[in-house]
């Protein structure tokens, strides 16, 4: 299966939902146009508070969609944008993209994974238990969060979906990605 967009989404204001488009336009070294996150220091009320000067890592949040089929199965009522994401994609992994990692969507949009998001208790909210179904334990008994990936607007441009989604590898050494 090729790699594609299967919905987008975006929210003007600091909800934990954001709502379906029929497309979103990504602006170069900011993010979603119109999205509470958009903006080239960080956005992210907690992280405000911390330093509101830094640097806006976190511009378009990503979610895989076979991890919303792992939810459904754990009977989970989750929809697409419910939890949080701006892009909902489908034939990637993007939990094993190394940072710095190039997402090529649709025509003209490249964006550059950053880091995991960290899932917020925000999450039971919705349903309970849902932060906890979105964390596991790998073999080594390390945290793995599942909750998607962050990244920045490096060529804007619009986005739909079915968009497919073209995957640049960054340089090796590759890094792989942490929690931001």
């Amino acid at each position: 299966m090729n790699a594609i967009v299967e919905a987008v989404h975006k929210s003007a204001s600091h909800t934990l939902k954001k709502y379906e488009q029929t497309s979103i336009r990504l602006l170069a070294g900011l993010g979603v146009e119109g999205d509470a996150h958009m903006g080239v220091t960080v956005k992210h009320r907690s992280r405000v508070e911390i330093d509101p000067n830094q640097p806006n890592l976190r511009q378009v949040h990503l979610i895989h969609a076979e991890l919303h089929d792992e939810l459904r199965a754990k009977g989970f009522n989750i929809l697409a944008g419910e939890i949080g994401e701006n892009m909902t994609t489908r034939g990637i992994d993007l939990l094993s993209l190394p940072v710095g990692t190039r997402l090529h969507l649709g025509k003209d949009a490249v964006i550059e994974i950053t880091g995991l998001r960290n899932p917020c208790a925000q999450l039971n909210g919705i349903q309970s238990g849902l932060m906890a179904a979105v964390l596991d334990k790998d073999a080594q008994g390390k945290l793995v969060r599942k909750a998607g990936v962050m990244a920045i607007v490096i060529v804007g441009g619009e986005v739909k979906p079915s968009d497919p989604i073209h995957v640049e590898l960054p340089p090796k050494p590759h890094q792989m990605l942490d929690r931001i």
